[in-house]
This record gives structure tokens, sequence and C-alpha cells, in this order.
């Protein structure tokens, strides 16, 4: 890990040792990665910048004494802290939260003493805002692709160029017996000594002697320097940062899982089957390991990426190992690391995958390979555009799409994405046009006229009717009781092929209902039924039940004239006609 830490470049030496005794022994403890390092190592350079700025006793400023009144200046810098962000930043959150776990990190040390007031600092509030994210977007499905179709060129010239520069080197000899100006030993000598790299820039002479054959190896046709001949000759032979993205961008799209759980896989990690991989993925921040299988034969994992060459985890994590077990072997380092890079002479052989080293970002990569994406240039994009792809494979269901977090966590970081906003939208509408349409679809009405012309096929075939609906309806062998039906197990209502559940309560709200004149005695007693309910329940519990069945039984009675109105309330008196209801329903209207 290339960090360092002096802290006599700051007046407030005794403090800063303090720290830095601190943050040493935390980074070995907890085996921080070296990002996670220096964020610690941020905090701490931004406090005691505030304090030697801040505090005329600086020098003699320490955490094990009351005076100078450290407590006061730290306090302060909180203060100050979000004024020296834009608006909202996390920063100034991050910042204090770990200046306050390195102290309380010393106050946990039984030989370091600690001032007592500090306790009080440490369990109370932070005294800052944690501030808030700007959430990425997914990318689109194009780019997706695009992402995609351009790692796999990479992987596949990326082998290629591998394999070659091995055989090469295959042939080659010792170069101290067989010359250090011919490709194949110099090759040859990486390949088989860690301290190649250092050796052969003393060993060559200057490049402008170079000869031919060296120089038709360089991208220009001419090589400038040494240097740039050893880095070439490295990248022949092993995986270089670049190589890694094209890799990277396979495996989260073949896995979905995040890019932290990508790069952070070693061989330990790898269980190999006759079917395939078994994966077990840590993620840092959460600090939960998961395992997951991914079979060389099945389709299932390639059903949430891009249609085209299908990605086979157990073959990417197998080419990976291939290519970077050498190379581990030459640093010594085990296990092997899936994520390796060949690092430029004059550093150290190998290196985890430094993303955001100048000329190696992600950035840098879809640059080289000439791909251009709408939105940020951000790798975790893609596994947000997997959490989206989930989401409608599993129809919005978050208890199946946050498989691998918790649903907070997918509600906070995945849920806002514009496709699954999209999504969210079209359910919302739907919904709303299936409740419309079930409200506002009411029986169709036919009066004397239209119910004697059923029996012309060119009317019935304009109400939708074939010629045994029709004679059903006229003999009466569809008749619900308030209204007729003609189809009775294709209730909107209840499942198909079931017998409709609400007849006859909901027939007013049924697209399939048809209102004949010989209904109308039973649709007067059931608007008398419905005037008695309304005098029993509050106005809202009435409407919320019967409301739209009322709204549609009035538009019907509304069409009939007087005369038939007279003519049903006769029939009715003098038939003795009932309602015909449930008897279920009777506990309702006459309790």
């Amino acid at each position: 890990m290339q960090l360092s830490f002096e802290p006599g470049a700051f007046r407030c030496g005794r403090l800063a040792a303090e720290f830095a005794d601190e943050w040493v022994e935390l980074v070995a403890a907890a085996r921080l990665r070296e990002g996670a390092a220096r964020s610690y190592l941020t905090a701490v350079k931004v406090l005691l910048a505030h304090v030697d700025a801040t505090m005329p006793d600086a020098a003699a400023a320490s955490l094990a004494r009351g005076e100078p009144d450290l407590q006061r200046v730290v306090a302060d810098w909180v203060r100050v802290l979000p004024s020296q962000r834009r608006p909202g930043s996390r920063t100034p959150g991050w910042h204090a939260g770990r200046v306050r776990a390195l102290i309380a990190r010393r106050m946990e040390h039984p030989g370091r003493s600690v001032a007592a007031g500090w306790q009080g600092w440490v369990d109370g509030a932070v005294g800052v805002r944690r501030g808030s994210s700007s959430e990425l977007d997914e990318f689109s499905r194009a780019d997706k692709k695009k992402l995609i179709r351009a790692a796999l060129v990479a992987r596949r010239a990326t082998t290629a160029r591998i394999r070659r520069g091995r055989a090469l080197a295959a042939g080659g000899t010792d170069p101290e017996r067989g010359g250090w100006l011919a490709v194949e030993n110099l090759l040859w000598a990486l390949w088989s000594d860690s301290g190649a790299c250092e050796q052969i820039p003393d060993r060559l002479p200057p490049a402008a002697q170079f000869p031919a054959a060296l120089h038709k190896l360089a991208p220009g046709g001419v090589w400038h320097s040494k240097r740039h001949l050893v880095q070439f000759l490295l990248a022949e032979l092993f995986v270089t940062a670049l190589d890694l993205h094209a890799y990277r961008i396979l495996l989260m799209a073949a896995t979905g899982r995040a890019p932290e759980e990508i790069t952070g896989l070693t061989e330990d990690d790898l269980e190999f089957g006759p079917h395939g991989v078994t994966i077990t993925f840590t993620k840092g921040r959460a600090q939960v390991r998961r395992r997951q299988t991914f079979t060389a034969e099945s389709d299932e994992a390639g059903t949430l990426h891009p249609a085209g060459s299908r990605l086979d985890a157990a073959e990417i994590v197998a080419e990976l190992l291939e290519l970077n077990r050498p190379l581990a072997r030459l640093a010594g380092i085990s296990p092997v690391p899936l994520f390796l890079r060949v690092s430029r002479p004059g550093a150290a052989l190998v290196a985890r995958l430094l993303t955001r080293s100048r000329g190696y970002a992600f950035t840098d990569w879809l640059r080289l390979h000439g791909v251009t994406v709408s939105g940020p240039a951000d790798i975790r994009r893609l596994r947000k555009s997997t959490k989206v792809e989930k989401a409608i494979a599993f129809r919005g269901r978050i208890s199946d799409i946050a498989d691998d977090h918790s649903e907070k966590t997918f509600r906070g970081h995945y849920a806002h994405g514009t496709t699954l906003r999209v999504i969210a939208g079209e359910v919302i509408t739907a919904a709303q046009h299936r409740w419309l349409d079930t409200a506002l679809a009411g029986p169709t009405v036919l009066d004397e006229n239209a119910a004697q012309s059923l029996a012309d096929p060119q009317t019935a075939t304009v109400l939708g009717l074939d010629p045994a609906e029709v004679e059903a309806l006229r003999s009466g062998q569809l008749n619900m009781g308030v209204t007729d039906c003609t189809d009775p197990f294709a209730s909107p209502f209840g499942r198909p092929g079931q017998l409709c559940p609400v007849a006859p309560l909901r027939c007013l709200e049924c697209r399939n209902a048809f209102v004949l004149p010989s209904n109308l005695p039973q649709l007067l007693l059931f608007a008398e039924h419905l005037q008695k309910l309304a005098l029993r329940l509050t106005p809202t519990h009435f409407h919320t039940l019967w409301g739209q069945s009322r709204t549609n039984l009035d538009e019907v009675l509304s069409s009939r004239t007087a005369a038939e109105l007279a003519e049903a309330r006769r029939q009715i008196a003098e038939d003795g006609i009932v309602l015909v209801l449930p008897a279920a329903t009777r506990v309702e209207f006459d309790a």
C-alpha cells in the first residue's frame, strides 16, 4: 500500500503522532484496502491542518491532555466542515466519523491515556449531517450492449496477445547466453525472473542503438526509451490494468454483482465443478459473504444481459486464473487474485487493479475502444442495469430483486432508476385503466324494440352475441335476477371458469350484463333496497360499496318511460314479485 503519514509535517506534531499510531494499527488490524485507509488518513490530515491554523499552542495539543482545550477546536472543526464542501456533501460526515472512530479506538487501548472529556463526544452525536449523494442511473440497454460487445472483443485480443507472447518466450533462452537484443530472450527473462524488469534496462544499449527487429515492435516504429520497451514486453506476457476492465465488465454482466465483489475475488473464492463454478462474493461495505453457483450449460445466468455471445462466468474466471497464475507465482502472492496487473518498471511487479489511476481508468478504457455512453462513465451503472433487468424479470417483487442486499438498500440505491420509474408508471396506469374500465363499464340496456330485434343476425353481431346466446337471453336461461348475463363463467370479478361470485349484487357494474324490459320489476325492487341500505350506512361507506351500482341503476331507470315504470310496478303488486337475492345478503340488508 503506497500511503505514508509524516507527523512532523504539522505543528501539532504530538497530536499527529497519536493519530498516526491509531491509523497504522487500524489499517493492519482491519486489513483495510488502500481506498479505505486513504479516507481515514485524509480525514486526520484535514483535522490537523485546522488545528495548526486555529490553535496558537498547537505544538502542545494532545488527546491525553485537557489543556490546551483540544475538544473545543475539534468541535469548531466539525462545525465548519460543511462550509468547505458543496451543499449536501457526504464528505464532512465521513471526516468527522472517521476521526471519532480513531479517538474511540485510542480510548480502548489500555496503555494510552485520553482526557476524560472525550468520552461524551465519542458517545454523542457526531455533530454534522450525513449529507446525501446523487444516485447514478443505470446504463441504457443500448449502452450495455456496446460495453459487452467491446469487452468481448478486448478479451479475445488480450488472450491472443498473451498466449502469443508466452509462446515466443518459451522459444527463448537466457539472454546471458543468447543475447540481450533478441525479443524472445527478453521475454524469457521476464517470464522466468521477477527481477528481470530492473536488469534489462541496465543490459540494453541506448534506445537509438536498438536493432530494427526491436524497433518494429514499437507502436510508432521507434522506441524512445528502454522503459517503454520493458513495459511493452511485460504486456506481452501478463495482464495490464486496461485489460482487466474488459473482464470486470463481462463478470459483472454474467453474475450481476457489484464492482467491489468482482475485483476482490481470489482463487480461494472459486469452487469449480463438473457443470460450472461456485463463487463466494464478499461485499466489504456490508461485511457480507454470499455463495452463488453459475452453470456452464444452463442459460439462467444469461437471461439478465443482452443477447449475443453467451457470458459464461465459469469460463471467464478460469481464463483469468490461467492468465494471472504465473504473475502471482513470480510475485509470491497466494492465493491468486483474479484481478492482478503488471506494474511499470521501477515499482512492484504486480498490484491490484487501480481503476482511478491516471491513464488506466474506466474512462480511458472506453476512449481506447471507441465506446461512448450517455451519462456518467461509471462502472457501477452496469450493476444497476442488472438490477433493473431483475425487476423486470420478477415483475417488481422487491423480495426477489433484493436477494443480495436488504430491501431498504434496493429502495435507496436502485428503485430510482429511469427504467424502473417508467415500469412503475406503466403499472400504475394499467391498474388505473383496469379499475376505471371496471367502474365505468355498465350493462347493455335494451328497450322493447331492441329486444325484439335480437332475432336479426346483424343486430346480434353488433351486440357481440352469437345465435345461441340470443336464444338463451330470449328464453330467460341467462337471467341472474336483477339482469341477464351473456357469460356468467367469464366474470370480471372472479377467476376464469368460475361462476360469477357477486351476481346479482354487482351485475349493474358488469359489462357482461344485459338489461331487458323483463328485468324492470327486479330493478325497481333493487332500487328500493338500495334506498333502505343508504339510510343504514354512513354516506362514505354506502358510496364505497354501492355508489357505482346506484349510479348505473339510476341511469337505467331514467331511460324508461313513465308507462313502462307503471307497468312494472303493477306486475310487482299483482304477481307478488320479490327481489331475488342470495340468502347471505339478507344479513346486510335486514339486520
